[in-house]
């Protein structure tokens, strides 16, 4: 079994979706700074965030299959640097031109989001490579509660420099991503033997044939991870707006506001994370429980207008998104061996880049029409994402963390006595041990 690489790599892995996050997170505070400074409207503004999230989506897969194949460090890292560099492209449009401001803006956005395709869910590939067995379910609930982290921090971060001037946030990027850069590369080393060399085409069936086997669990966990992302952007981009014009909350106060429910995420992210461990059943009923409680706390916001009860409601999406995305990363990491980790990883992390992207604007549309609808629009689709992860993850075919993950059964031979010996199991729903470095040969002394 591989050792256990320390906190020093762990860090340097949990600093790289920790500045991810802040992509959107710390530009969600001066989104109304940004619409009334452009004179734009709800949707208009709503791209802000879209743009970014778009790019991201689309390029995780390629970004994935490059992982795999040439290595996680060396996607990671330029993907950081033109994260970074979108930032100052974004920031200087604003700062340099008038009549195409809010176009130049989204180039950067977009920018940045192809950069950001190549780091958070890479890392997280990573993070399932070199930590082995139980230890694993733990780091990726770290790695979770260092995305929530940066989106506890981002509120605040984004309304205080935002108080500067209201494109300054933009131009703050870099200054976040140097320390990170530098740790990946000092720090961190993966395995050389995780590297795929199969050719594109066989490496795309080779994930096929993964959805084939387990195609029920995986989309179910996509498609609550989300949902679970949809349902707290859009909720977040609700209450920037909501805040401002219903309560006259602007700055570091509204940025503290915004921060409850995902400090609330963040909590119960990390908590989450030490508690599944080897408990497989566990993961599915705490997915369930957490798109249920999301669910529940919007229909309730639907139904009454009490501040008091809005705030323990928003909250509570928040603990409910803790419960869910610990779970989920657990459960995508160990779906298949190192080799394939990196794209089916990528995809999972595209479809949640989707989820943030879709939940602006569809909160923007729906909030022009009626809150209530927005609220119970929202609620349905998360309940129905619990239905699916009820029925649809099935704890019979997972394996414990830290057992041995059985084999694929070998094709059989058309000559009988060359066929191998010893049934293997076959479809494993995880797969905890990541790829081992090959055994020294054995000298022959005779």
């Amino acid at each position: 079994m591989p050792k256990n690489p320390g906190a020093f790599v762990l860090a340097a892995l949990a600093g790289v979706p920790f500045a991810m996050v802040l992509g959107n997170s710390m530009i969600i505070p001066v989104l109304p700074d940004i619409k009334y400074a452009l004179n734009l409207t709800q949707f208009e503004v709503s791209m802000v965030i879209t743009l970014f999230s778009v790019p991201a989506g689309i390029i995780i897969p390629l970004a994935g299959f490059l992982s795999d194949r040439f290595g996680r460090r060396i996607v990671i890292i330029p993907g950081l640097i033109l994260y970074a560099a979108g930032g100052i492209v974004a920031g200087l449009a604003a700062l340099l031109l008038t009549k195409y401001a809010y176009q130049a803006m989204l180039g950067g956005r977009i920018l940045q989001g192809i950069g950001a395709a190549g780091t958070a869910p890479i890392a997280m590939a990573l993070t399932g490579d070199l930590f082995p067995g139980k230890a694993r379910s733990k780091a990726l609930g770290i790695i979770e509660a260092a995305n929530g982290a940066g989106k506890v921090v981002s509120p605040i971060l984004g309304a205080a420099i935002g108080m500067i001037i209201w494109f300054a946030p933009f131009l703050f990027f870099p200054a976040i991503i140097v320390p990170i850069v530098l740790g990946v590369w000092l720090v961190v080393k993966e395995p050389e033997t995780n590297r795929s060399k199969q050719k594109v085409k066989d490496y795309i069936k080779s994930i096929g044939k993964v959805f084939e086997k387990k195609s029920a669990m995986l989309l179910s966990s996509f498609f609550a991870g989300m949902i679970s992302l949809l349902v707290l952007f859009g909720v977040l981009f609700f209450l920037s707006d909501y805040l401002e014009t219903t309560y006259g909350l602007d700055g570091v106060i509204k940025g503290l506001a915004l921060a409850i429910p995902v400090l609330l995420m963040t909590v119960t992210s990390f908590a989450t994370g030490a508690l599944i461990k080897k408990k497989v059943k566990l993961m599915k009923w705490l997915v369930v429980t957490g798109l249920a409680i999301m669910g529940g706390s919007l229909a309730v916001l639907g139904l009454f207008r009490n501040t008091y009860l809005f705030f323990a409601a928003i909250s509570l999406a928040g603990v409910g998104a803790g419960l869910v995305l610990p779970c989920l990363n657990t459960i995508i990491t160990s779906a298949v061996s190192s080799q394939r980790r990196g794209l089916l990883t990528s995809l999972y992390g595209s479809v949640r880049f989707f989820g943030v992207a879709a939940g602006p604007p569809a909160f923007g549309l729906l909030m022009e029409v009626d809150t209530r609808l927005m609220f119970w629009s929202a609620a349905g689709i998360a309940l129905i994402a619990a239905l699916l992860a009820l029925f649809l993850i099935r704890v019979k075919d997972m394996v414990k963390p830290g057992e041995p993950a059985p084999k694929e059964q070998p094709p059989k031979s058309p000559d009988p006595d060359k066929e191998p010996r010893g049934g293997l199991t076959t479809n494993p729903v995880f797969v905890f041990a990541p790829a081992r470095k090959p055994e020294p040969p054995q000298k022959d002394n005779s």
